[in-house]
């Protein structure tokens, strides 16, 4: 009688070591014939960048040497902008600021930019180079002063635009997965006080009451924001990024694509009207006179066309 009850005893036990050595079996033959390319969950591409239509290279295929070394740079300093390259930069902005995600599968997203380039700028008069547009964002967005164009800031930056743009055909002028459309609504019934209270309703969380954004956003005026000649400074622009882009985190009931183009209109409008740094050179743009219903100032062009 006692051995009966001690043999049922160990049945459980027994149990328990036939079930772990299956387990361990089918791990072993699991790793074992596992394909080498998904053993690790960091070698997947992200979500955003299985559905891109020219999904880059991972930068865990960066090649090795001078050229890999490069391009390694060059996402550092569209990530990091401010603070690696402060010497050049006037503000608090990076590239990373408005090109998230290392400018692949997000905001305004610069999968193919280098191939689209040199390009004629109508802002500008004349055909740029992919060095022109980059400078371009530095004294304007970032309100600082142009890389030198062959200096190795300038080469690491266009080596890691190069580098996401591999899969992009060659001949490329166009980009509709990187196209932001501009607000198309009247300018002439944008309302700033509606946009004032929309700010404080869907913006004010990250940028701040007084704009100036901290820890948790961006400055949207005041000395460490964009100057009044960077694409932003444009209402039809800046709504056309704040109602496809904006709120990046739900607030209350606005969350990003919730906003209508008139309320993100009266929100850059509102933005806008508020003191920014001043971009000197400002009227000399559009030289041919062609500037935008939107421009933030007066140009040269602009007002011999209106003397006429």
């Amino acid at each position: 009688m006692i051995m009966k009850v001690k043999n049922q005893m160990f049945l459980p036990v027994i149990a328990i070591i036939v079930t772990m050595i299956a387990g361990f079996t089918y791990l072993y033959i699991y790793v074992k014939d596992k394909p080498a390319n998904t053993e690790l969950a960091s070698s997947e591409p992200k979500a955003e960048e299985k559905t891109h239509p020219y999904a880059p290279p991972s930068m865990e295929e960066v090649p090795e040497g001078e050229e890999g070394e490069l391009i390694k740079l060059g996402q550092k300093y569209h990530n990091e902008t401010s603070s690696v390259l402060d010497g050049y930069v006037g503000n608090t902005l990076s590239c990373a600021s408005c090109h998230a995600n290392g400018g692949v599968g997000d905001s305004l997203d610069l999968v193919g930019i280098s191939k689209t380039y040199p390009q004629y700028n109508p802002r500008a008069g004349r055909e740029v180079s992919i060095e022109d547009r980059i400078n371009g964002c530095f004294i304007r967005s970032m309100n600082g002063k142009p890389l030198p164009k062959e200096g190795e800031e300038m080469k690491a930056m266009v080596a890691y635009y190069n580098y996401i743009s591999t899969n992009v055909p060659e001949g490329t002028t166009d980009r509709p997965w990187a196209k932001l459309k501009k607000a198309e609504g009247d300018l002439s019934k944008v309302n700033v006080d509606e946009g004032r209270e929309l700010y404080q309703q869907a913006c004010i969380t990250c940028h701040g009451e007084d704009g100036a954004g901290g820890a948790a956003g961006l400055a949207l005026w005041g000395d460490n924001s964009y100057n009044i000649g960077a694409g932003m400074a444009r209402v039809r622009t800046a709504a056309g990024y704040i109602q496809k882009y904006m709120p990046k985190a739900p607030v209350g009931e606005h969350e990003a694509g919730s906003l209508t183009e008139e309320q993100a209109m009266n929100i850059a409008a509102y933005i806008n009207s508020m003191e920014r740094p001043d971009f000197p050179n400002k009227i000399n743009d559009w030289p041919n006179g062609d500037a935008p219903d939107d421009a933030a100032y007066e140009t040269l062009a602009g007002k011999k066309n209106a003397d006429k």
